[in-house]
């Protein structure tokens, strides 16, 4: 199974759930992506795309059966599961359609892109995000993105330019189609902003989706509802090898 996270995180979001999945399932393995300009998944050729992140999965050395992906890795596993047909597909609280720079993450990234570009330490960059009306527990988020600068502090170690490119196509691509084509879980929280009420009775009507509402979840359903999203993934994952 493959763990996807969203935009601006890594791999390591998802070790927990992860984690949890496998000793639910040891007939499965997890997983964690780093997608391309994320994590350690860094100097990668353009265009960058949803699509582009999808290929990128085929270069894993591993036997792929399921694909789970949160926000924006939601639909990169669309655009796997369109080419590649997995057993078992998750979209985490990731609305398939096209929308529009707006929201937390476009507040993220403006402050992000006004920030200076060093910093003394961890606790100088979330104390300066944190200044900027960004929540104490995103700011520390962010922070995991920090890398050391030859002794001279600390900066932030996203391409931020390239981090655009990769949100313009996401809020451009439209993949509610592939719910159509392909049997997803389809797992929002109910607290979230993801869906509107349009958009969940449209999810509903899509031929091969199921759609799961976790009441109280807001858009981090790993942090928000581990409980049930773990229990979630082991109903609905098919065997795998033992």
């Amino acid at each position: 199974m493959l763990f996807l996270h969203g935009i601006l995180g890594q791999r390591a979001n998802w070790r927990t759930i992860g984690r949890r999945f496998v000793e639910a399932r040891p007939d499965w393995s997890a997983v964690l992506v780093d997608l391309r300009l994320h994590g350690e998944s860094q100097g990668m050729a353009g265009p960058h795309t949803v699509r582009a992140a999808a290929r990128d999965l085929t270069a894993l050395d591993a036997p792929v059966r399921g694909v789970l992906g949160h926000s924006f890795g939601g639909k990169v596993a669309l655009a796997y599961a369109a080419e590649h047909r997995p057993d078992a597909l998750f979209s985490v609280d990731s609305n398939p359609g096209p929308g529009a720079r707006e929201g937390t993450v476009a507040s993220v990234l403006d402050v992000l892109h006004a920030l200076p570009e060093r910093f003394a330490d961890r606790r100088a960059f979330v104390k300066t995000v944190r200044a900027e009306g960004i929540a104490e527990g995103v700011a520390r988020w962010l922070a995991m993105n920090l890398v050391e600068r030859d002794g001279e502090g600390t900066r932030f170690g996203l391409d931020l330019d390239a981090i655009e490119d990769l949100l313009s196509d996401y809020w451009a691509t439209d993949l509610w189609a592939v719910l159509d084509e392909v049997p997803a879980q389809v797992i929002i929280g109910g607290a979230s902003d993801i869906y509107d009420d349009a958009d969940l009775a449209r999810a509903r009507e899509c031929e091969k989706a199921t759609v799961h509402v976790i009441p109280g979840a807001g858009h981090w359903v790993h942090v928000d509802a581990p409980d049930a999203l773990v229990a979630l993934l082991v109903e609905h994952t098919p065997p795998g090898d033992e």
